[in-house]
């Protein structure tokens, strides 16, 4: 019983085939063999590693070629720059008013001395005489004033009427009731009537340079506010334009009679006539100007009140004038 249960287990046994066996002893050669160096080693050297690269940061070529290329780039723009200083042109000189302006300026400029102060007289004799436009020039009158517009009572202004005229032919309306129209009219007005300038303020048409109204229908005017006010026409009691004698307010605007208000800057800006006037008409309107300036001093101020008084004409030079 014993005999056929070994040769039952040895007929089970299996057998490997002949290719896995020479497979494996190959496997149990190579490792029994002895290794060989490596024919590039050699004895009492130590091979070194090769240092691995980092495929991004710092150490990336990528980086480092950039850095290569800000510091080509920060020494070409240094090289630039020294050129430059080397070559580079003295600032020019700058030019005065007079330098840059036309021959015909220069010509009429060296007439006036720049440091002078002149009297009346004598200034508007310079003014006239150094206008050389084609046209009929405008003389303008420049006072410096030592007042503090923000102050309410410093705030300069007034009418005054120039003796002489404007030289300008003034369009004056009369907001004014039915039963003025007619005084108005006889007076010089150009436009005359409620009823006619209502229509006319409706559709923003200001073909009028002054503006009159009684004092019973400025109300009314209250709604043209924003548009008259900004051009400076909205009638005031202090300029005269709110009056019930429309008559008398109307002549005044017509022959001559003119606004002044201080500027920011606390100076007073004004036209005092045309060129073609003559010395004479124009120191006439001058000293009309200038005692109205006094006469409207604040009684506040301690400063000097006129601190410079400056005439000249449409591209003309400055002549300075004794106040």
């Amino acid at each position: 019983m014993a005999e056929a249960k070994k040769t039952t287990k040895a007929k089970t046994k299996k057998v490997e085939p002949k290719e896995k066996q020479a497979k494996h002893a190959a496997d149990v050669v190579a490792e029994t063999a002895p290794v060989e160096a490596a024919p590039e080693a050699k004895l009492g050297t130590k091979q070194e590693a090769p240092e691995p690269k980092a495929k991004a940061g710092k150490r990336s070529a990528k980086a480092a070629k950039e850095v290569e290329e800000k510091q080509t780039k920060e020494a070409r723009k240094a090289e630039a720059k020294e050129k430059s200083e080397t070559t580079k042109k003295p600032t020019p000189k700058a030019r005065s008013k007079t330098e840059r302006a036309g021959k015909k300026y220069r010509e009429v400029a060296k007439l006036i001395e720049k440091d002078r102060v002149y009297d009346a007289p004598e200034a508007m004799a310079l003014i006239v005489k150094t206008a050389k436009t084609k046209f009929d020039s405008t003389v303008e009158l420049h006072v410096n004033l030592g007042v503090d517009p923000k102050q309410a009572d410093q705030n300069v202004r007034a009418t005054v009427n120039l003796p002489s005229g404007t030289g300008k032919s003034i369009r004056v309306a009369v907001f004014c009731e039915t039963d003025d129209i007619a005084k108005a009219k006889a007076a010089g007005a150009d436009i005359a009537g409620a009823d006619t300038l209502s229509p006319l303020l409706d559709k923003e048409q200001l073909d009028f340079d002054v503006l009159i109204a009684t004092p019973k229908l400025m109300p009314q005017l209250g709604k043209y506010a924003r548009l008259l006010g900004p051009r400076g026409m909205m009638p005031n009691p202090k300029s005269g334009t709110v009056t019930a004698d429309v008559a008398s307010a109307t002549k005044e605007a017509k022959t001559g009679k003119v606004e002044y208000r201080v500027d920011p800057a606390g100076i007073v800006h004004l036209g005092i006539g045309k060129v073609s006037f003559g010395a004479e008409k124009l120191i006439a309107n001058f000293e009309a100007i200038m005692d109205s300036l006094r006469q409207n001093k604040p009684a506040s101020l301690k400063a000097i009140y006129m601190q410079k008084v400056t005439l000249t004409t449409t591209m003309g030079p400055s002549v300075r004038v004794k106040a």
